[in-house]
């Protein structure tokens, strides 16, 4: 008989909303992640923004589930917390991470109760320190993007998977000024 185990595809989610400053340091990394590497189609990325149920289908076919996100915690502003939904469980932090860290977690109660639901989901957050409406970041949370993609890169490869960096173009002269 033929072995029909799906095999799950990391998933790397990021969560937040670009029109709120820093509240959209999840996208702002998946989207420097997907500038500056090539993943192997062992690894998934998802750029979910404020998704909430709609997550569900990436939470069943991805495990482990690395997520990012920014904290509601009571830390310096741009300061990074890992957890692990362990960490969640025995209520080292708190289950209400961020405003979306409710949907999260009800949605991974969810694939639960489907058996579906990913064995691994590490958090790799910031603590904002601007939520006005804006589309940059701010100088605290800015290069937090860079160190949380490189640290999960890093975690990847050092699991075994090939991650290779994109070559970026070199910027051309107009000769026609």
């Amino acid at each position: 008989m033929p072995d029909m185990t799906i095999q799950k595809k990391v998933g790397i989610l990021g969560i937040g909303n670009l029109l709120l400053s820093d509240e959209g340091f999840g996208i702002h990394t998946i989207h420097y992640l997907e500038k500056n590497y090539n993943f192997p189609d062992t690894i998934r990325l998802n750029d979910a923004g404020t998704a909430g149920i709609y997550m569900a289908p990436f939470l069943e076919e991805c495990d482990p589930i690395l997520v990012i996100d920014v904290v509601d915690i009571k830390a310096a502003p741009g300061s990074v917390h890992c957890f692990s939904s362990h960490d969640i469980g025995i209520g080292i932090i708190f289950s209400k991470m961020s405003p979306h860290q409710l949907g999260l977690l009800e949605m991974l109660e969810i694939c639960k109760l489907r058996d579906c639901n990913p064995e691994t989901v590490d958090f790799f957050c910031i603590v904002p320190a601007d939520l006005q409406t804006s589309m940059d970041l701010s100088p605290e949370v800015a290069p937090r993007v860079k160190e949380i993609a490189e640290r999960i890169v890093s975690q990847l490869r050092q699991a075994g998977h090939t991650i290779t960096d994109r070559i970026q173009a070199p910027a051309t002269v107009s000769l026609n000024a």
